[in-house]
């Protein structure tokens, strides 16, 4: 089992000064590695056929790239687990204050609850971050979850994983959905996710 973890939105709580209202951490799921390989090698297929420089990045796509990703991996058999968190109503100190806590408990939050999906997953986590939160996120999901759920957990730079571009696109077009601000393409790609979707967990 092949698990691609990353993120939409960021960890600060100043929403009048630009932080996101939402933030939503994704996790795409492969149960078999040579689908996940069959996804990888038609994502980069897909990126020299619409031209798209580096890699694939939700924020940062127009709506018809949006559009033909998501129709590139719709024939794969993978499926999608997140947790959507409204800073609203989020009241600890530590979450709030700390990025590194809130992104590290977020992500230990959608592993550990994950129905008993997740059973010896190879986990890969877009790898942003310097090398020490990188260790501590590592030695801090060892920790927290179960023996038996996560085999290993490795880093991935987004730009040279295209299934880490995946879990990018995924995250954000959940994300996307809970805009205000165009409620027309609102929750046009959670759509043509939806037969993918196993779980949004609204953690409020």
């Amino acid at each position: 089992m092949l698990v691609l973890i990353d993120e939409s939105g960021d960890a600060g709580f100043k929403i009048a000064k630009g932080s996101t209202p939402h933030f939503v951490v994704a996790m795409v799921i492969f149960r078999d590695f040579k689908e996940a390989e069959r996804a990888s090698v038609a994502i980069g297929g897909a990126r020299e056929q619409l031209r798209v420089k580096s890699e694939f990045k939700f924020n940062k796509s127009s709506h018809p790239v949006r559009d033909a990703f998501f129709e590139v991996v719709n024939p794969f058999h993978f499926s999608v687990r997140a947790v959507v968190v409204h800073k609203s109503q989020i009241y600890s100190d530590n979450l709030r204050e700390n990025k590194e806590m809130f992104y590290n408990y977020f992500v230990k939050l959608l592993l550990k609850h994950d129905n008993d999906v997740l059973q010896g997953a190879r986990v890969k986590i877009d790898g942003s971050g310097d090398r020490e939160f990188k260790r501590e996120l590592e030695r801090y999901l060892k920790q927290q979850i179960q023996t038996g759920k996560i085999a290993s957990v490795k880093f991935a730079e987004s730009h040279r994983d295209n299934l880490i571009q995946l879990a990018d696109m995924a995250a954000g077009a959940i994300a996307r959905s809970y805009r205000d601000d165009d409620r027309k393409h609102a929750d046009r790609w959670r759509k043509m996710l939806a037969g993918k979707i196993e779980d949004v967990w609204d953690f409020k």
